[in-house]
């Protein structure tokens, strides 16, 4: 199938990886994980990938490059040679390069745990708390150069109870993450979209 081949950049447990591979592996979700890129050694996404039998999965150091610039121009050197048609991003913690984003248009996704453009930024789930909202939730959209600004593709929503702390609310968002990211992808796949202005339209 050909726009199925996609590179996935992490940072942590992987736990997005994780669910992407296992709808792929039901036949749900119709990706091809060639690629997983992590910038740190104990990241759980390269044991994940690893078992998954994923062809290629890196372990790239930062401090081993002089800039921001330079490392992201070697990942995404591996993601060309790896002929990936998506770039996804699932819990990668660094923030990605004009020059980066600029050779990939429209074509990096990230899901982020709010319902943007509310609470950009590393602690969205916090600052839903801290503003007593009531509805919170996660947001799949293409990155560009404003974090967590690109066009928004998909969104699900969760209740705030009165009672959340960090971890409860973050578990909550979570389940939706897990269920929201492999069916946006399948529809990248499957249907593709258009963009008018900052609006993405799915066909």
């Amino acid at each position: 199938m050909k726009n199925n081949r996609i590179a996935v950049m992490a940072s942590g447990k992987g736990s997005n990886l994780q669910v992407i591979l296992d709808e792929i592996n039901r036949g749900v979700c119709p990706a091809q994980v060639e690629l997983v890129i992590c910038n740190k050694a104990d990241a759980g996404a390269i044991t994940i990938a690893k078992n998954a039998g994923v062809p290629h999965v890196k372990f790239l150091n930062p401090k081993d490059y002089d800039n921001r610039e330079m490392f992201d121009e070697a990942c995404a050197d591996m993601i060309g040679e790896a002929s990936c048609d998506w770039i996804v991003l699932a819990g990668y913690m660094r923030i990605l390069s004009v020059a980066f984003i600029q050779r990939f248009p429209n074509k990096i996704i990230n899901i982020h745990p709010s319902i943007l453009p509310a609470f950009v930024g590393g602690d969205a789930v916090g600052d839903a708390l801290k503003h007593g909202v009531k509805v919170a939730g996660c947001t799949v959209h293409l990155v560009s150069e404003d974090l967590d600004s690109g066009p928004i593709l998909a969104q699900a929503t969760v209740p705030v109870l009165d009672n959340d702390d960090w971890d409860s609310l973050h578990q909550r968002i979570q389940l939706e993450e897990h269920k929201l990211y492999p069916s946006t992808i399948k529809r990248l796949i499957l249907n593709g979209f258009k963009l008018k202005d900052r609006v993405a339209i799915w066909n």
